[in-house]
């Protein structure tokens, strides 16, 4: 069967390129092949069960919408935060089109208000106190969806996509590309290869979730790539009344560092005030922390990631495995769950026990982490940059390094594989794009998405 195009991956990218090719008025035959469920039927067992029952495909990371629907749903409307696109396209054109797709989100429902503008003299404040410790503060205005409206939201895109004519497949692993001549000829999605859709174009954007997958045919195929930064951290919770300030005048307070001794580059990512710290299962059954932040349904407390960059040089080239050694053998630790530690603990060198965690001001809003010691299985390089990091945050945010701060892990971002893209997004293989997280040049829903509209314009030209 011969397709027009085939996009691999029912994330923000790959959704907003049918989405705009849609928009531009393109009658091409477009088929979008997704390994987990339609976004209505996505559904965590754990909230029946009260525990992760490792399901096969992960209903939080897989399914129409990606891994983000299902997190905090945060749309960052900033050409300064989500990846190195920008440095690909520029600065300019990428916040255009962030503005274009922003409007996307509207029409579909998203909330109209935004945070962190509108306070001017209290993020100055802010910024000093920052500056004060030696940390920068990086502005980006935030549309948050919430993780239960951006269900909704995604359901009318689903919809739209539906009734224009766009194929969907869900339930359907890819197993493969076809690639010959240096020619990308379409993808094989059984094992014995008897359903080969054949596309004039095929296009890649498997999220963070098949980060992995992609890599691995980069190099069978030798699509030219290169490893990116791999980003190691923690998921930090402590409670709402600690973070209020910037929780009340910015909603997520983006703040990057370089601390002592090793000047790695730190940062906190992914504020949930009032959220949930979440498990999500990977490939492998890795499991790795993340957070989510409802409308509607408030904790007592916020939740952040602290992530701790690394550059590597020749002759390392496995960037996804190296965050997924650290993932494992956190997981080794915790019986294959995740681990809870209360930074005084980290400080005194001990363990945290279930018991304290029970007496303690913050109590976590993820009740099956396991209490333990993550430093048995942190990169100590990471570990002692993450906790000078929190030291020094704790100068903007009194508080922040206070005993009972809890830090889970692993916290890891798959993004690590960088392919190699030409401005117009062709990778070095003719008819074979890759697009979002898992090609390395985006981070968040909104520049994947901004990444799948520019994907779509290049499409629609083309075909001129």
């Amino acid at each position: 069967m011969q397709k027009d195009i085939v996009i691999v991956g029912a994330g923000p990218a790959g959704i907003f390129t049918a989405l705009e090719l849609l928009k531009l008025g393109s009658d091409r035959k477009i088929t979008i092949i997704e390994k987990g469920k339609a976004v209505e039927n996505r559904s965590c067992p754990k909230t029946k069960v009260g525990h992760c029952v490792n399901c096969k495909n992960c209903n939080i990371t897989t399914g129409f919408s990606g891994a983000g629907a299902f997190s905090d749903g945060k749309l960052s409307l900033s050409p300064d935060v989500g990846g190195e696109l920008p440095d690909l396209i520029g600065r300019e054109k990428i916040a255009e089109t962030i503005a274009y797709t922003d409007k996307i989100y509207l029409e579909f429902g998203a909330d109209t208000h935004i945070e962190g503008i509108g306070n001017p003299e209290k993020i100055k404040e802010i910024r000093r106190k920052a500056i004060s410790a030696n940390l920068t503060l990086v502005d980006c205005p935030i549309r948050h969806l919430g993780t239960e409206k951006a269900q909704q939201l995604y359901y009318e895109i689903e919809q739209y996509l539906l009734k224009g004519g766009v194929e969907l497949i869900f339930n359907t692993d890819v197993k493969d590309l076809i690639i010959e001549n240096n020619e990308c000829k379409g993808i094989v999605i059984t094992e014995n290869g008897v359903d080969v859709p054949y596309a004039n174009k095929t296009i890649v954007a498997t999220g963070r979730r098949g980060a992995n997958w992609l890599e691995a045919a980069c190099e069978a195929y030798d699509i030219k790539h290169r490893p990116g930064t791999v980003d190691i951290g923690v998921r930090v919770e402590c409670r709402n009344e600690i973070m209020e300030e910037i929780n009340n005048v910015l909603y997520e307070g983006k703040l990057v560092g370089h601390p002592k001794p090793f000047k790695n580059k730190v940062r906190t990512f992914c504020q949930n005030p009032g959220g949930y710290v979440a498990q999500e299962n990977y490939d492998n059954d890795l499991a790795v922390v993340n957070g989510h932040s409802f409308k509607d349904k408030k904790s007592q407390n916020t939740n952040l990631s602290i992530l701790c960059s690394h550059n590597f040089t020749t002759p390392f080239n496995q960037p996804i495995a190296y965050a997924t050694m650290v993932g494992k053998l956190t997981n080794m630790l915790a019986g294959g769950s995740i681990l809870v530690q209360r930074y005084g603990d980290i400080l005194d060198g001990k363990r945290t026990w279930p018991k304290e965690l029970s007496e303690g001001n913050v109590k976590p809003s993820l009740p099956d982490a396991v209490a333990g010691d993550i430093t048995s299985a942190m990169p100590y390089r990471a570990m002692i940059s993450i906790l000078n990091f929190i030291q020094d945050v704790d100068k903007v945010v009194p508080g922040f390094a206070s005993g009972e701060t809890l830090l889970y892990s692993p916290e890891l971002k798959f993004y690590s594989n960088k392919i190699d893209l030409d401005t117009h997004l062709n990778t070095s293989v003719k008819n074979l794009h890759c697009l979002g997280d898992s090609c390395g040049w985006t981070r968040g829903l909104m520049m994947a998405s901004v990444m799948g509209v520019l994907m779509a314009r290049e499409l629609a030209q083309t075909q001129k």
